[in-house]
């Protein structure tokens, strides 16, 4: 048998309270909770309203009542939230609709802004 001490790096011991026992520190940390994006759909004079529906009840888990009511609100107001997300999910969102509405041939245009 070795009688060297095998090799450790230099901790400090935690704190002692004299009594052997071992003090454990607590330290807190907030949390921030993540950042939110609405996904904003735009309204064109080209792209279908069912085309829209159709897209908000796929794409935003909208049922038929909701998305026709959405799909209103963008048709007369120019423009109206689908839904409110993290930013990669927001992200993902707007790419989806933007490539759906591609292969569609429609020009539908989303966007994403800080809620």
């Amino acid at each position: 048998m070795s009688d060297q001490k095998p090799n450790t790096p230099n901790v400090p011991a935690p704190p002692d309270d004299g009594q052997g026992a071992v003090i454990a520190e607590k330290q807190l940390q907030r949390v921030e909770p993540p950042r939110v994006y609405q996904v904003v759909m735009l309204n064109d004079d080209f792209t279908p309203m069912e085309f829209v529906v159709m897209v908000l009840q796929q794409f935003f888990r909208h049922d038929l009542e909701a998305a026709t009511q959405i799909m209103l609100k963008i048709h007369h107001e120019g423009r109206a939230v689908c839904g409110v997300y993290t930013q990669d999910v927001a992200a993902t969102k707007v790419e989806m609709v933007q490539a759906a509405a591609r292969r569609a041939g429609h020009p539908l245009q989303c966007t994403m802004e800080v809620a």
